[in-house]
């Protein structure tokens, strides 16, 4: 079943969908979730939700403050920490739905940027009992030094410096945008050509609220956010980080040299494909290795320790050589 929502963050009113299983009463185990760079929930967030609540939890999928059809000023303004503090507001709206969220099994999800925002999330709430975190963004300052060319980064602080004079007099804040079908244009946040055809055709039939623009200061605030810097704090909250091989968005390589700092109880699975296809090509595959996760740590209530002794087989669904450990 899915509803409307919306709840007050402090302020600001953020909006999105409650799921719950079809059959049975709450209160259900309960999942936190949202989504990466300038995605709103349709963007196949959708999805997600209902392969949790098919495994028997409830969700709450909202749109982040400053998209889709949540409140925030300004628009399309991404800011990693208020997005780590929303989750902790969703949770406290959660916890307050007393015949629907069962308060001692709540868990956090994240996917691509919000992938990075959900480990720190996590490692600040307690409330968070179990994490997982899909193509993680884990380190803006590495993203920006693999993204963007040398002699472009001062062009860029520039850039930077002036729009906050622009602000400071009022003026309307600089945009640029997320996707561009020019890969050499400097002033675009993602320039890979898979996440030019995947936002574009995805706002086409699915989300016609996405909006191809970010403000120039989002970028600032995304180089200078590292979710994966509190990836060792997160145990004993057992954490599961799902990476597609040949991601170059979120950066594969990245995310399993933080997942080796993480403490148990930790689960790394990689799937093949890229950054995208854990969406469409790949979902069953992705989530699969998200359910199952929670439903050993909220519904399974398996010992922490059991998880440890042996491998976990690849989801069932993946094509390909799935790792998990």
């Amino acid at each position: 079943m899915q509803r409307d929502i919306e709840f007050d963050a402090e302020g600001t009113i953020l909006r999105g969908w409650l799921f719950t299983p079809d059959e049975g009463a709450g209160p259900w185990p309960t999942v936190i979730m949202c989504h990466g760079i300038s995605c709103v929930k349709e963007m196949y967030l959708d999805d997600f939700a209902r392969a949790f609540a098919d495994a028997g939890f409830a969700c709450v999928a909202y749109d982040n403050r400053g998209f889709g059809a949540s409140d925030g000023q300004p628009r399309q303004e991404l800011s990693a920490w208020a997005q780590v503090n929303d989750y902790r507001h969703a949770t406290t709206y959660a916890l307050s739905l007393t015949d629907v969220v069962d308060r001692d099994r709540i868990g956090f999800w994240g996917v691509s940027y919000a992938g990075g925002v959900v480990l720190a999330a996590a490692a600040f709430d307690r409330r968070c009992k179990c994490v997982g975190s899909l193509v993680p963004g884990t380190s803006g300052y590495r993203m920006m030094r693999r993204f963007l060319p040398p002699h472009a980064e001062p062009v860029m602080r520039a850039g930077f410096d002036a729009d906050r004079e622009r602000r400071f007099r009022g003026e309307p804040p600089e945009m640029i945008p997320v996707v561009s079908d020019d890969p050499t244009d400097p002033y675009v946040v993602l320039p890979q050509r898979e996440s030019f055809e995947f936002f574009t055709k995805t706002a086409r039939e699915r989300a016609p609220a996405w909006r191809n623009e970010l403000t120039l200061r989002s970028i600032e605030m995304v180089s200078e956010f590292e979710g994966g810097a509190y990836i060792g704090r997160i145990s004993p909250t057992p954490l599961r980080l799902i990476v597609m091989r040949d991601d170059v968005v979120s950066l594969a390589d990245e995310a399993i040299d933080f997942y080796e700092s993480a403490r148990e109880p930790k689960s790394l699975v990689l799937l093949p494909g890229n950054h995208y296809e854990c969406y469409v090509e790949q979902f069953a595959a992705a989530a699969a290795a998200s359910t199952e996760w929670f439903v050993e740590h909220l519904i399974d209530n398996t010992p922490v320790g059991a998880s440890r002794a042996a491998p976990v087989q690849a989801p069932a669904g993946a094509s390909g050589n799935g790792v998990s450990r």
